[in-house]
């Protein structure tokens, strides 16, 4: 081949010659095959699905940062029958809490900033002057530290005198981050079995805690209730009461229900699934 580039060292190129002058493509993919490095399975850590957002606090006017996860980074992979989501990359109810690090104030998100001139006077007196600052320091949030943010965004909620619903809702997504703390203990661990039913014992309570709040609620407060509209609501009763083994409850609000004329077909057929449970545990065919 090398005629075909005879000359070309006069342009300085003469070491473009010799070789094949057509690529053998067989060849060609085997020495890619042995070139190519073994590329590393970058698996994404928690981390990567959260930033620091920005916040102003109501109650002392300080700024602060809170860790917050990306919208529309996380994929559902299922919902509980509480309405609880299931996301592969991060339990996402873990950092629900907004909770200003200086003064003590907290509470879900949909609240943090829904809060009234007599409520901060309470709070500045009974949760800001009695609070320690607690500095946490990590790319993630421990469950530990999770649940020490809605037990404050609780007090919070106790001393504001928050609407009951506001106090459900706090109780029951402590319920969920306790139950996504379960789904990932190690059962490897020797204290595994005695962790799970402290978890499983706490996770009820929060239940029930959450069902008689929301059946207050519906009573008294003008939907939407927490972001949720009567057949939502009613759907959350129900299967928070067949949860906490309320089985009356969660049949009356089933049959409810099934011959509501608002109620959506999503609605209806997840009532059906309550239907069944129900019957499954009280052995009863209706």
């Amino acid at each position: 081949m090398d005629g075909i580039f005879s000359g070309l060292e006069k342009l300085g190129l003469g070491n473009i010659g010799g070789g094949d002058l057509f690529e053998d493509p067989k060849k060609k993919e085997e020495a890619v095959k042995k070139e190519e490095p073994t590329k590393k399975l970058n698996l994404a850590k928690e981390e990567d699905f959260l930033f620091e957002k920005k916040y102003k606090c109501p109650v002392c006017d300080g700024s602060f940062e809170a860790k917050t996860v990306r919208t529309g980074k996380v994929r559902m992979k299922s919902v509980d029958i509480d309405l609880r989501p299931n996301y592969d990359e991060v339990d996402q109810s873990k950092y629900d809490v907004i909770a200003c690090p200086d003064c003590g104030y907290a509470a879900l998100g949909r609240y943090f900033n829904t809060i009234n001139k007599y409520q901060v006077d309470d709070i500045r007196v009974k949760i800001c002057m009695n609070y320690k600052r607690l500095d946490y320091v990590g790319d993630t949030y421990t469950y530990e530290h999770a649940r020490n943010l809605y037990q404050l965004a609780l007090a919070n909620a106790v001393v504001k005198k928050a609407k009951n619903s506001e106090k459900a809702y706090i109780c029951l997504k402590t319920a969920w981050v306790i139950r996504g703390e379960t789904q990932r203990l190690d059962q490897a661990e020797p204290d595994f079995a005695k962790k799970k039913a402290t978890n499983d014992a706490q996770e009820k309570e929060l239940l029930a805690n959450a069902l008689n709040g929301f059946i207050m609620a519906r009573q008294s407060e003008e939907f939407p209730i927490a972001g949720m509209d009567a057949t939502t609501l009613d759907y959350l009763i129900a299967a928070l009461a067949v949860e906490t083994e309320k089985y009356d409850i969660a049949s009356k609000m089933v049959s409810e229900l099934l011959t509501s004329r608002t109620a959506n077909s999503r609605i209806k057929d997840k009532a059906r699934l309550l239907k069944d449970m129900i019957a499954e545990k009280t052995g009863s065919a209706g």
